[in-house]
């Protein structure tokens, strides 16, 4: 089995004092590594959704079946339309009123999306956290 490099980073409350370590994140995601991070609701493991070989360590790390689908997380809405299909009026108004926040909405997938994403489905989760931390990463 392939060791695993580990790199932990204690965050507090002074989110600016981290700057570097939300670079390193980044660093990391970018080179097709890992990163655990928290949300409103969970700690999530975190990979870059466009990278296949990235999303499956997620399921490898997590122990979880291909077929069950990952969310992908956005820090602006204006990513939004890059990976979904339409987006409906009702779904604007939910995201008005929710994002960013804990609510993950399932839209239908651009071609952007690999299927690995989705479970080989032809929707996508997509969500916009609100905690400080996700959305610096």
């Amino acid at each position: 089995m392939k060791k695993l490099e580990t790199t932990i980073v204690h965050i507090g409350k002074d989110i600016e004092l981290h700057t570097k370590d939300f670079k390193i994140a980044g660093e990391i995601i970018r080179g097709g590594g890992l990163v655990a991070f928290p949300t409103e609701t969970v700690y999530g493991i975190g990979a870059n959704a466009l990278n296949e070989e990235a999303l499956l360590k997620i399921y490898e790390a997590k122990g979880r079946p291909s077929d069950n689908p990952l969310i992908m997380h956005i820090s602006n809405v204006e990513w939004l339309p890059r990976y979904v299909g339409d987006i409906s009026d009702k779904a604007l108004s939910l995201i008005e009123a929710f994002w960013p926040g804990p609510l993950t909405m399932v839209f239908n997938k651009s071609d952007l999306v690999p299927s690995v994403v989705t479970g080989g489905l032809k929707t996508v989760a997509i969500r916009m956290p609100k905690h400080p931390i996700a959305k610096a990463i």
